[in-house]
């Protein structure tokens, strides 16, 4: 496989997990942290936001690569979807569905 294929397939996987959208899940997530903690006089647990924020992005990513998966049939419909990764034939079902439940578990184990 060469670089640029591989370069290829890396990209098309993180489209999958819909960046845009967990970057408002983070910000989300770190405001909700923020005003539910229970901070002292150290300030807020840094370690424990971090681990938060890495679950909830696994967990996060699954759920929008899976949506992706059970939404298939209509987005090679639709202009505006067509050219994901699964419509265009980039990625095949299997490897999509397989990717999505191993992010949505690894982010239910970790938290």
């Amino acid at each position: 496989m060469g670089t640029s294929h591989w370069l290829a397939a890396v990209s098309d996987y993180w489209s999958l997990t819909k960046p845009e959208v967990n970057r408002l899940i983070v910000i989300c997530s770190v405001a909700g942290f923020y005003l539910g903690c229970r901070c002292n006089s150290e300030g807020v647990p840094l370690l424990l936001l971090l681990q938060t924020l890495l679950g909830t992005l696994l967990v996060a990513s699954g759920a929008a690569t899976l949506n992706q998966y059970l939404g298939r049939h209509y987005d090679g419909r639709m202009r505006r979807t067509a050219q994901r990764p699964l419509p265009a034939s980039r990625i095949a079902q299997g490897a999509l569905s397989g990717f999505g439940i191993l992010l949505a578990f690894a982010g239910t184990a970790y938290e």
